[in-house]
């Protein structure tokens, strides 16, 4: 709760802190972040509710991966570039703005599931708006200004993935997601604590700590291109266990598809620092980064 205390040392102590992982490491474990423990305690409980179920119950919320439907119930099983197994079963589904949402698609039981969700991602809201007020400021910009440039409280869509990864008898054979940046503007992650998320930090895989009750956050793409580069989109992966299934639950704050053009904005860019980043829509990077 730094980031908005009364006391002023004590919150520009913490919003440089901020600011500083943002630069260095693109990635940062919020702790003290105002989310209650009782909250993301359920949100936890409900998520591995889902899946302690069934195959078949599971299945009801299959997506259609082929008819472009996202949404729902998935299982990845397949083979990465370098060889590697990558494995993880998931739920996908936007949970914010609520006239986004499709609670048809969401899981019924456990019977907490919505409303932990639901709450959760409100509150998740508005400490994306702390967070991107301090990183604004951070630029030297007006502390609501970056939020504006990914659409607001109308246009960011906040999209949970809870990734479900079995254990797997040897881990030297598969990963649960290979290396990848997020394209979102901000992902906030919690985990059932059991170690995963590796970052590539100079050169080489750095295993992320589990620090308890926290969030981590990592800086996406988006924000990465508005600041020209200033702030980091780290490369990372999710690595699987031996003996533990590990769950976690991303949020990725994601500016609407085609409404906004995403480039550095020009207080970033001078004669010194030229814009690094070609103008294009969040579908276009998208896709650019597919390819």
């Amino acid at each position: 709760k730094g980031i908005d205390s009364e006391d002023l040392e004590v919150r520009e102590k913490c919003r440089e802190e901020l600011r500083k992982a943002a630069v260095d490491w693109g990635v940062m474990h919020l702790v003290n972040h105002g989310i209650p423990e009782e909250l993301t305690g359920r949100v936890k409980a409900a998520g591995e509710g889902f899946f302690g179920q069934p195959i078949e119950e599971k299945e009801k919320y299959a997506n259609d991966q082929v008819a472009g439907n996202v949404q729902g119930y998935g299982s990845k099983l397949a083979n990465n570039a370098s060889g590697q197994l990558e494995w993880e079963d998931y739920f996908f589904h936007c949970i914010f703005p609520e006239d986004k949402t499709d609670l048809s698609i969401w899981p019924k039981t456990p019977s907490d599931y919505i409303a932990a969700t639901r709450e959760y991602a409100k509150q998740l809201r508005a400490l994306a708006t702390k967070v991107l007020a301090v990183l604004s400021l951070g630029l030297g910009l007006e502390e609501g200004r970056l939020e504006k440039e990914v659409g607001g409280m109308e246009e960011l869509l906040l999209q949970m993935k809870i990734n479900y990864y079995p254990k797997c008898p040897q881990p030297e054979l598969a990963l649960g997601v290979e290396a990848h940046t997020d394209v979102s503007a901000l992902t906030f992650i919690l985990h059932n604590m059991v170690p995963g998320l590796q970052l590539f930090y100079q050169g080489k895989w750095v295993t992320a700590k589990c620090v308890p009750n926290s969030i981590i956050v990592h800086v996406g793409d988006t924000v990465e291109i508005l600041s020209n580069g200033k702030y980091k989109s780290i490369l990372h992966r999710g690595v699987v266990n031996r003996e533990k299934v590990r769950l976690s639950w991303a949020v990725f704050c994601e500016p609407p598809k085609d409404k906004i053009l995403l480039q550095p904005l020009p207080e970033t860019v001078s004669e010194a620092e030229p814009p690094r980043f070609p103008p294009r829509t969040f579908a276009q990077h998208i896709k650019h980064n597919l390819f």
